[in-house]
């Protein structure tokens, strides 16, 4: 049975890194195309005379929360892994990446299309701008795309590198997504400044066209695994089992303790740091006094850091283990990033920009040992639906904190998004916005340190290696 495995094409590193390569590539695209948009908030608000869409706060919320809100609503996350087990990898990659293109196309005409200042949508009994509207909806089908393919390629990797550098594997493969969100926040403003803002729309749109055509090439490999694999007796009962997996198995996930802390951890880490990307070189322009061209530059930072140090502290988990610990210090640093972020007498750029660094290393350190500890929980069947059950989970809180802080933000600065649109010189503060982050980012703590105590009680092995040969 061992000959037999090793002669299939996942027993060669360089088939393993090549396959983590081109799945990698299109998550890239989709992390670009997520925040493509975040650093532009301060243009948004501008008038339209001024090149702007004259949005406001809650405007640009309720944008950045549609990206949830079908994966919430309509359970889309939850279909997503039920497909994946049922219908396997190369169908949902092929279906997903058709899914962000279809929602990244529709964002761009609506961001592009002129519509009435006074044109709305009523929507469930809701009247919000058309452009906002439609350009929301764009997002939410891009974000049932991007979310499907993320539990897809969480699949492929368990699939050519589990015994071997899992951890690692994953490291990588979100150290590249991140390089896309670095892109997305570092590059948007100063290409809107030069063209207008849908150009940088438009080029997330061209990139994920050819990140579906990277999935595409990726089946080919995955056919050819499969086909090998056929010879293993072992893995025609696995493929057996996958094909009697059936939607209650729902509740044997549901049931395991350490899934709810791994979900809980994903979405308030996660809550203290994505909406932090929608938000954060607004922050930067209205407390710190950053240029709007450029303020976008700070949060890129985030990123930076993970696309070494994710893949340094994954091998210190696959080599080592120590999972728990890795994620719970990675949110006592988000914590202690967000207070002094918080703190209303800190202005300074070099101390705000200091903090973010520590943040991209706390983003490092959690998504490095969080993702890999999955399989160490829920087994290799049910995988799907598990990544699918806390990508769930941490899109109610991507929808609903986005939502929320654009509603925070508008109400404790009365009349400032109206002065902003007509060409007033004025600012947000952001006191009682930030103080959101500090309760997500003690929350997180709370639950990793529960997480690092039910492991040593319950034996889920976080504190292990990874690698078992």
């Amino acid at each position: 049975m061992a000959e037999a495995i090793k002669r299939t094409i996942r027993d060669s590193a360089g088939a393993r890194w090549t396959a983590l390569a081109i799945v990698s590539f299109t998550m890239f695209c989709g992390y670009l195309f997520t925040d493509v948009l975040s650093p532009l908030k301060p243009l948004l608000q501008q008038s339209v005379a001024e090149g702007g869409l004259a949005w406001t706060s809650i405007d640009f919320g309720v944008f950045a929360g549609a990206y949830g809100f079908l994966n919430v609503f309509l359970l889309m996350l939850i279909f997503s892994g039920l497909i994946l087990d049922k219908k396997g990898i190369r169908f949902s990659l092929i279906l997903s990446a058709a899914i962000m293109v279809i929602g990244a196309v529709l964002k761009y005409l609506a961001i592009s299309k002129s519509f009435a200042a006074d044109a709305t949508t009523t929507f469930l009994f809701w009247e919000v701008k058309s452009q906002v509207f439609w350009a929301s909806f764009g997002y939410a089908i891009f974000g049932v795309g991007v979310e499907f393919a993320g539990i897809t390629v969480s699949k492929v990797i368990v699939k050519w590198f589990k015994g071997y550098q899992i951890a690692l594997a994953m490291g990588l493969q979100v150290s590249f997504a991140r390089l896309g969100s670095m892109s997305a926040l570092a590059f948007p403003a100063i290409i809107a400044a030069k063209w207008s803002i849908t150009t940088p729309v438009l080029l997330g749109t061209v990139l994920l066209i050819i990140g579906f055509l990277s999935f595409i090439f990726y089946t080919f490999m995955d056919k050819k695994l499969d086909k090998q694999e056929q010879d293993n007796k072992d893995l025609q009962e696995n493929q057996e089992e996958e094909e009697g997996f059936h939607a209650k198995d729902i509740l044997i996930i549901l049931k395991n303790k350490g899934f709810w802390y791994i979900a809980l951890l994903c979405v308030l880490f996660y809550g203290g740091v994505f909406p932090f990307y929608k938000f954060g070189a607004d922050l930067f322009v209205n407390k710190f006094g950053m240029s709007p061209k450029f303020a976008g530059l700070v949060p890129s930072i985030i990123p930076i850091g993970t696309l070494a140090l994710t893949p340094l502290f994954g091998n210190i988990y696959d080599r080592k283990g120590k999972g728990a610990t890795i994620m719970l210090i990675g949110a006592v640093m988000l914590l202690g990033v967000h207070i002094i972020l918080f703190i209303p007498g800190i202005t300074s750029v070099a101390v705000g920009a200091l903090a973010v660094i520590v943040l991209g290393i706390a983003f490092s350190l959690v998504p490095s040992a969080m993702w890999p500890s999955v399989p160490k929980i829920i087994p290799e069947h049910l995988l799907g639906t598990a990544f699918a059950l806390i990508f769930y989970i941490q899109n109610i809180g991507l929808m609903l904190i986005p939502f929320f802080l654009g509603i925070v933000l508008d109400k404790s600065n009365p009349g400032v998004a109206a002065q902003i649109a007509s060409g007033q010189d004025v600012v947000y503060n952001y006191t009682v916005t930030m103080s959101i982050f500090v309760v997500l980012a003690a929350l997180a703590v709370i639950v990793a340190i529960g997480l690092k105590r039910d492991d040593k009680k319950e034996g889920f092995g976080l504190e292990l290696p990874n690698i078992e040969h």
